[in-house]
């Protein structure tokens, strides 16, 4: 008789004699998304979680995942006009569709849809990751009290992401002047949400992280998950805190827990 060296199960073969095979199953939880808001960070999103995923496992492994990916046209057009409700009856639906899929917690795949995250959170049963919480925790860990922003123009002009980091975890948030916000705000939706990728834009974008660092910010946020295509860290002379990564980063550490 071979010796048996996993000892989790025996398979008899045809011809009497016995082995044993390893028999792997994944703890995993499953990471529920809300997508679409755009579909070009969306893919980011799904590819650095199965990414993460199969460095942390190995092999053949990856994330046990429910995405429910909205139309981001009609969202955006109600974004504009200031019909919030709209959005948030998408997103409620689109948490709801997550939910029943199977996910043990959600994501929305968007800094400025937390604008409406705690609405969310009320609709459903099951746990939610917020995004500045996840740069919070990476920002603190840095050592860093003072960082700029850069988003959409909702995301930095209005309070829910600036005064939730303020908040939760003591730090002094900088954003833009107006002109840079309009510019950073032209560029995340005429630009970035499209797939355009211009070097121009980044030139834009690498001036208004100087600004920033020059009134003090010792890092940068790109609280705009699209804005990771267009700058990098090595871009910069302080760190940049990618959200994208980051957020995706915290649900294959929740799905391991």
């Amino acid at each position: 008789m071979v010796g048996c060296q996993c000892l989790e199960r025996w398979v008899e073969t045809e011809y009497g004699c016995l082995y044993c095979v390893e028999v792997k199953e994944s703890k995993m939880k499953t990471i529920g998304l809300i997508g679409g808001m755009s579909w070009e960070s969306s893919v980011e999103y799904y590819r650095i979680i199965n990414q993460l995923v199969r460095e942390k496992m190995g092999g053949l492994h990856s994330a046990k995942s429910v995405m429910v990916s909205v139309d981001f046209g009609p969202v955006e057009a109600l974004m504009q006009s200031g019909g919030w409700d709209g959005v948030l009856a998408e997103l409620i639906q689109a948490a709801r569709q997550v939910q029943a899929g199977g996910a043990d917690f959600l994501l929305i795949a968007t800094n400025t849809m937390h604008k409406m995250y705690a609405e969310v959170a009320d609709a459903i049963e099951i746990p939610m990751i917020h995004i500045a919480d996840a740069a919070g925790v990476k920002i603190k860990e840095a050592g860093l009290s003072r960082v700029g922003l850069l988003g959409t123009a909702f995301t930095m002009a209005e309070d829910f992401y600036t005064g939730r980091l303020a908040e939760q975890f003591g730090l002094d948030v900088l954003v833009p002047d107006e002109a840079g916000q309009a510019e950073v705000n032209r560029i995340i939706f005429e630009e970035l949400v499209v797939g355009k990728i211009l070097p121009e834009s980044k030139t834009k974008y690498l001036e208004v992280i100087g600004g920033l660092v020059a009134r003090g910010a010792q890092g940068v946020i790109l609280g705009c998950t699209e804005i990771p295509l267009l700058v990098k860290a090595e871009d910069a002379s302080v760190p940049l805190f990618d959200t994208t990564f980051i957020h995706a980063e915290a649900a294959v550490e929740e799905a391991g827990r």
